[in-house]
């Protein structure tokens, strides 16, 4: 038990069984139904990539607000030059923005010393206009050889009734968690957003380290999008608009501390979960829209009071 206390996911395990059981008990059968499940998975699946990333990132003592937009203008870059790069050669180039992305907002971060949100906010805006310059603001669906390539259905398939992106979240994911937890760079990457002075002192590069953070999270945001479209191959140039507030919101209930050195990629997970969940069934009961996002504006304010007392019972500084 106090190990599972300390565990920097441990509120957002809370959240998921508190939520489980109230809508258990007002929704049984709308909840508990094969359809309803499987959505809400896959669905939870694309949003915990974003957040995974985005985790990585407040890990550093930095955010990244871009990462919507980005999700966008990948997958939006993967359809778009399908027909003249293949499915695969598409694929490459789409990553490749997505890294870039990652990198050049890293660097203006790292190395002009500018306040991360207003660089992301600044990308975001960018990868949005680029879309929309790019597409003239309509963009093609995958022709039906497309569809049905290989690699198009080993990312957007299904096996025994569950979606492809599942499995690959849960492939990275334990990915990311090894590389958090049982490497340098994870020892470094928390070091870091604890206490910059201190890790420096230490000798670690904290430059390189945050722009690795960077780069993954535009990565795995430029991931989810190619999963979306291989699952649903068709899209619009909105495609990933407020996606960055729904990642941070899940990676902050999932135990991300926003003054950095704290964070849990299966937190992330979870609290991507809570998210996509409520927005499922506040729908499914008829509820208006507007109660979706005054549903995550709470449950954010909750989760950073929560997720500060924890720490500081644990004796972190925050």
């Amino acid at each position: 038990m106090k190990y599972l206390v300390r565990s920097q996911g441990f509120g957002a395990i809370v959240g998921v069984t508190v939520m489980l059981i109230v809508f258990t008990l007002i929704d049984f059968s709308g909840w508990w139904t094969i359809q309803t499940v499987s959505n809400v998975t896959q669905f939870a699946s694309i949003l915990a990539f974003v957040a995974m990333g985005q985790a990585l990132v407040i890990m550093t003592k930095e955010i990244d607000l871009s990462v919507g937009s980005v999700y966008g203008l990948t997958g939006v870059a993967f359809i778009t030059l399908e027909p003249t790069l293949g499915v695969a050669g598409s694929l490459i180039v789409a990553i490749g923005i997505a890294v870039l992305a990652g990198f050049l907002q890293a660097v203006a971060v790292v190395k002009g010393q500018l306040p991360s949100m207003i660089v992301t906010l600044g990308g975001l805006f960018t990868a949005r206009g680029i879309i929309y310059v790019w597409t003239g603001g309509s963009v093609h669906n995958f022709s039906p050889p497309a569809r049905s390539h290989p690699l198009t259905r080993l990312l957007g398939g299904e096996l025994f009734g569950i979606e492809a992106a599942t499995y690959w979240l849960v492939v990275v994911a334990a990915i990311l968690s090894l590389l958090l937890w049982t490497t340098p760079f994870g020892n470094r990457l928390l070091a870091t957003g604890g206490s910059l002075e201190s890790a420096e002192s230490r000798g670690v590069r904290t430059e390189r380290v945050k722009i690795a953070a960077f780069i993954l999270c535009s990565s795995l945001a430029g991931f989810a999008g190619i999963l979306t479209l291989c699952n649903q191959p068709q899209t619009h140039v909105t495609l990933g608009e407020n996606m960055e507030l729904e990642a941070i919101s899940a990676a902050v209930i999932g135990g991300c501390l926003l003054t950095g050195g704290r964070g849990s990629i299966l937190g992330a997970i979870l609290g991507a979960l809570i998210v996509v969940s409520f927005r499922y069934e506040l729908i499914a009961l008829g509820a208006p829209s507007s109660w979706y996002v005054s549903f995550v504006g709470v449950v954010l304010i909750v989760a950073v009071i929560f997720n500060q007392k924890l720490a500081r019972f644990l004796g972190h500084s925050v």
